[in-house]
């Protein structure tokens, strides 16, 4: 009896320590954050609109060359308050669409073992508003002792994501916003 009990915590020790050694290995594969800045800016012939969220989750997973993003519509901060409160109701809707999504694949080969920068392009399905759009977008991967940062500086046009402008503001809010995105990310 005390052979059998003797087996049975031996397998169990050696099973938990296959495990544990085989989630180090899978957590040494993925880079994620939790603090990607996100910003955005509209120039439009009356106002330019900034916002700015250092709240965006991402990661990568080298292996496959995937990346994602996610970030809550309602963590941009603006300016002003009043400014905020109608990007969120009037134009995001940002109760009924919380997040702004992006995944994709970096197209270009990254060898994420090696300290250096590489221009990338990242084909993948941006998410706003509902609504899901192909895009093909331009970015850079800088790696510093292992660990990668990306950014990137991409256009977004209202229209594709049926996010609609009321005329009586055209001249305040332009019909394509600018997006830029830092991440810095760790094991």
């Amino acid at each position: 009896m005390n052979k059998l009990i003797y087996k049975l915590v031996l397998n169990f020790i050696v099973l938990l320590a296959l495990q544990f050694c085989s989630i180090q290995t899978y957590s040494q594969t993925i880079f994620s954050t939790k603090e990607a800045k996100i910003s955005l800016y509209s120039s439009a012939p009356l106002e330019d609109i900034k916002a700015q969220s250092n709240q965006g989750y991402s990661v990568i997973v080298p292996k496959s060359q995937q990346i994602a993003f996610k970030l809550a519509i309602s963590s941009l901060v603006f300016p002003r308050p009043l400014m905020q409160e109608h990007f969120n109701e009037n134009y995001m809707e940002s109760e009924k669409y919380p997040y702004g999504l992006f995944k994709g694949t970096i197209v270009d080969v990254v060898d994420f073992t090696k300290d250096g920068n590489y221009t990338v392009t990242v084909k993948g399905i941006l998410t706003l508003h509902g609504v899901a759009k192909e895009r093909t977008i331009a970015g850079k991967i800088e790696i510093v002792n292992g660990k990668p940062s990306i950014s990137s500086n991409f256009d977004v046009l209202c229209a594709d994501h049926h996010i609609k402008i009321p005329s009586l503001v055209f001249k305040k809010i332009a019909e394509k916003i600018n997006i830029s995105v830092l991440a810095n990310y760790n094991e």
